[in-house]
């Protein structure tokens, strides 16, 4: 049983106490108080409450940034302070802290080489992630030009270039416009379908309740309400019914037809036409605008997930090199070299029968001796023959080798 518990809950705390102190070491702010707290593998936690309610305390104290003045903190069985759980964390502060000269490629590159990532896979993650988040045409842009918005999509993506098991996501969407928002929540989603656990602290309570499983309401560093939230948020002494138009006669019906069965206060029965949610009705005018090609100098529309976040393996250089050694893939690449070869030498020898008819209407015209016309064909065949060598070097240094 002890074995199970740690591989269901990621973060347990038990009566876990902040106390911050003056310079004189006298109490000056109790910011958690006595949180008791599991929260379990591949769920997406929220974690709600006003301003200085305890959740940016509690998060430092998940991280190991700040230590407990009480109780006891778990993260993956292990104290927060131990460093061989944060490769299995990503973070995404709710300020987004970055290298203002660096490039975007280049910041990537460089939160990759803090994980231990080798060159190759920093430079598949990198360039994935970037498509990802909309920014694949601002590779090269140092992210000091950036908007806030373009900023916090480069700190999400920095914030999943280690493929974490726990994701701490402090206000992601402050300052994205609705295209980064669904972005996020896309991510989301897909990550907890994957089975990561994912803790999300945000105001915006829309997209709490868009994505999360289970919230705590935090307020004086205590929990003051807590649940799934398809089970908090049921109005159970009311009764939703959806149904397509209805005439003003069906309409006057089903009210006669409630009446006669007991239901009294008939004022409150409310018929009227649903409304579009609005983040779907923009969603859809920009792909519109999308599709029409209009240009914009700002974050293009998100690409494709990653596959290593979709938990799909993206093979790597040597991997690809391991692979030739197996017979069945080395004859299929043979194959394929021999194809893209006979290829190229069908088209440079069709250029040498060009520049041969051509020499021949020269030796027509001006009647060169056969000494140049046997000098100028050598010269024109050496020449199609190195092309043609180039050209395949090109094609094959170009095949996508796949296991």
């Amino acid at each position: 049983m002890a074995e199970e518990s740690k591989e269901e809950f990621v973060v347990e705390a038990v009566g876990l106490t902040k106390i911050f102190k003056d310079f004189w070491n006298r109490p000056k702010a109790r910011a958690v108080n006595g949180l008791d707290l599991k929260i379990r593998k591949g769920e997406v936690f929220g974690l709600l409450g006003p301003n200085g309610s305890g959740k940016s305390t509690t998060m430092k104290m998940i991280l190991g940034l700040l230590f407990p003045t009480r109780g006891e903190l778990k993260v993956f069985g292990q104290e927060p302070q131990n460093v061989s759980i944060k490769s299995r964390i990503g973070y995404l502060p709710e300020e987004t802290y970055l290298y203002k000269y660096l490039t975007a490629f280049e910041t990537l590159d460089f939160y990759g080489a803090l994980f231990g990532l080798d060159a190759t896979q920093r430079r598949e993650r990198s360039s994935q992630l970037l498509e990802m988040v909309g920014l694949a045409h601002a590779v090269d842009r140092p992210v000091g030009e950036f908007s806030k918005g373009m900023a916090r999509r480069i700190g999400l993506a920095q914030a999943l270039v280690n493929d974490p098991d726990l994701v701490i996501l402090d206000e992601p969407t402050s300052g994205l416009d609705p295209i980064g928002c669904r972005e996020v929540k896309d991510v989301i989603r897909l990550l907890a379908s994957r089975g990561k656990t994912i803790i999300l602290c945000s105001h915006l309570l829309a997209d709490v309740q868009d994505v999360c499983d289970r919230v705590v309401v935090l307020y004086g560093g205590q929990i003051r309400a807590q649940g799934l939230l398809s089970d908090i948020l049921r109005e159970e002494d009311k009764t939703q019914i959806v149904t397509p138009r209805l005439s003003a006669e069906t309409v006057a019906e089903l009210k006669n037809f409630l009446a006669a069965h007991g239901v009294k206060d008939l004022d409150k029965v409310a018929v009227d036409n649903p409304g579009r949610d609005l983040e779907d009705y923009f969603l859809e005018v920009v792909r519109q605008a999308t599709e029409q090609k209009v240009s914009t100098a700002g974050a293009h529309a998100p690409g494709a997930m990653p596959e290593y976040l979709q938990g799909k393996t993206v093979p790597t250089g040597q991997e690809l090199l391991q692979s030739l050694k197996g017979d069945a893939e080395a004859e299929k690449r043979k194959a394929e070299a021999a194809k893209a070869e006979a290829q190229l030498r069908a088209a440079a020898e069709a250029k040498e029968a060009e520049k041969r008819k051509a020499l021949e209407d020269l030796k027509g015209a001006a009647k060169p001796s056969d000494a140049e016309v046997k000098a100028a064909v050598e010269k024109a065949q050496t020449e199609a023959e190195a092309k043609a060598r180039e050209e395949l070097n090109k094609k094959l240094a170009g095949l996508n080798f796949k296991k």
